[in-house]
């Protein structure tokens, strides 16, 4: 226990341990909860006061470069302002000079024909230098159109005419791989290498749905001529040839590529549709073979609904021929076992009836026989010794000694 004495009162009370510490806890938090108070205030004047000071110094800053600017903005504006007026006086003094030589007439005449002279000078040494330039551009561009058809001229010199269509092959084949990952990435575009009916066509397009339903076939000819060939051919040679690699190959359109009869108007003008002489085919251009796959394909994709619904109704029709067939299997089968039983039911009958018809005959003997038993029976029972022995002197002798 401890005693306490209160400062104001003078009072005296006691306490126990637990509360005299409670007690001294408590007077310790408040000073220190005081000092902390006065800690933070001191922390934060310090921080007012060094912003304050920072602000000042940045304004401060700010002045001396505003004034600097400003400084040198206005020497830059004296010294334009000065070069203009320069120029204003020396102009001044130019018009000055300009009126003093058209006060008489005479230098007018002068100077206005000078000015005229001048000026046509001028326009006839622009005229020529335009027409120097265009010759100099003229003359460039022809050079370098020569150039090229040189250079085309003797590439088609050094390839032969395989080479030739290869090499449009390559072309159309560059163009699709280009698009493949993006645009044609379920699609299978490769050379036609099975030759077994005797001809083969170039490449064969084929595309699938997920579902592994066929979307669109196209077999493809790329055919191009050297311009210095001698038998120049058209593109309806190949047509026939096309249409039966189509057929044979199981593809749904013909496209022949063609660099064939290139100064013709109809093949120059885009895609030719000539399913008038042949189902499905079409005749274009190499800048025009990825347009025809691609119209081509949106048309199948348009049908693509039909065809998906049209597989379901064949995949419906096969299970209903082969529920008929089943059912037709075992109709027959059924038949055929009814038959068979029915043979052995027709025989099983026969020998039954043949057994009833041998019974019959047997039980016939029978009664015949058990008839005879009869009639032998009762021929028994008529036998006597007396009639035994009729007409047999010895035996009725004998009978007679055994009786004695």
């Amino acid at each position: 226990m401890a005693e306490l004495k209160c400062p104001h009162c003078g009072t005296v009370f006691s306490i126990d341990d637990m509360e005299l510490s409670a007690i001294v806890q408590q007077v310790r938090d408040a000073e220190f909860s005081k000092e902390l108070d006065k800690r933070t205030a001191e922390v934060e004047k310090h921080l007012k006061e060094k912003m304050e000071l920072e602000a000042r110094a940045a304004a401060k800053d700010f002045e001396s470069k505003e004034n600097a600017y400003k400084l040198s903005l206005k020497d830059e504006h004296d010294k334009k302002l000065e070069e203009l007026n320069a120029k204003l006086r020396s102009s001044e003094e130019n018009t000055s000079k300009l009126r003093a030589m058209l006060d008489s007439a005479e230098d007018k005449k002068k100077l206005a024909v000078m000015e005229a002279v001048q000026k046509v000078e001028d326009e006839k040494r622009s005229l020529e230098n335009d027409l120097a330039n265009e010759k100099a551009r003229g003359k460039l561009l022809l050079e370098q159109k020569d150039e090229q058809i040189a250079y085309y001229k003797d590439l088609k010199t050094k390839m032969s005419t395989k080479m030739v269509g290869e090499t449009l092959e390559q072309h159309c084949e560059i163009q699709f791989n280009q698009l493949r990952p993006t645009a044609f990435q379920r699609a299978y575009f490769e050379k036609d290498n099975d030759a077994r009916s005797g001809s083969k066509g170039d490449y064969i397009y084929r595309e699938c749905d997920e579902n592994g339903v066929e979307i669109i076939s196209i077999m493809f000819e790329m055919k191009n001529e050297m311009s210095e060939t001698a038998t120049k051919h058209k593109n309806e040679d190949f047509f026939k040839e096309l249409d039966k690699d189509r057929k044979e190959k199981k593809c749904e359109y013909a496209v022949l590529v063609s660099m064939l009869e290139s100064e013709n108007e109809l093949y120059n003008a885009g895609i030719v549709d000539v399913s008038y002489r042949y189902e499905k085919m079409y005749v274009v251009r190499p800048q025009c073979f990825i347009p025809i796959i691609t119209l081509l394909r949106n048309a199948a994709m348009n049908s693509l609904k039909v065809k998906q619904e049209l597989e379901v109704a064949r995949n419906q029709n096969v299970d209903v021929t082969n529920f008929e067939q089943k059912l037709l299997k075992f109709k027959d089968d059924f038949g055929r076992n009814y038959d068979l039983a029915h043979q052995h039911f027709d025989k099983a009958i026969e020998e039954i009836d043949k057994t009833i018809e041998h019974l019959q005959k047997v039980k016939k003997e029978l009664q015949g026989s058990d008839n005879q038993l009869r009639l032998a029976n009762n021929k028994v029972e008529d036998i006597s010794v007396k009639k035994l022995t009729r007409d047999n002197p010895t035996m009725q002798a004998k009978f007679a000694e055994l009786k004695i």
